[in-house]
């Protein structure tokens, strides 16, 4: 998915909506790639992002006002929980978390599963057909 296609970068809603816990050796100063500085100790084995073990959290990596345009200032070097997380629709597939977390900063949800998948066997009965320069969503 291209960047400016990517509903991630006018969105942030995650990075402020849940706590980012991770295996402790995902810090730099343990031989992984998040950078300690931007970390707090969660328990023994456990860090988290800082700013994310709040009442009203929002990490501190992320760059950038909800809802508009926002980046991850350590993207290449970001925990598990971030790499794994999936935008809801990504491959078909619904991600709740996604969507409760643009509810709550009044976004719409980006996926429905209740919703039909347009193909071209829902086009109408003599409709025109789309020029060559139109492609098919499907």
């Amino acid at each position: 998915m291209s960047e400016l296609s990517n509903p991630c970068v006018s969105c942030g809603a995650c990075c402020a909506h849940f706590r980012v816990s991770f295996y402790w050796a995902e810090a730099d100063d343990a031989g992984g790639l998040v950078p300690t500085e931007l970390t707090e100790p969660l328990n023994l084995f456990m860090r988290n992002m800082r700013g994310t073990n709040r009442a009203a959290p929002r990490c501190v990596a992320l760059q950038g006002e909800i809802g508009g345009c926002v980046s991850c200032g350590i993207y290449e070097q970001r925990p598990a929980p971030c790499r794994e997380f999936t935008l809801s629709g990504e491959g078909g597939i619904h991600n709740e978390a996604c969507d409760r977390a643009r509810a709550r900063y009044g976004l719409s949800p980006l996926f429905s599963p209740s919703l039909p998948v347009m193909t071209e066997s829902y086009a109408l009965p003599g409709a025109p057909e789309l020029p060559e320069h139109v492609q098919s969503p499907g």
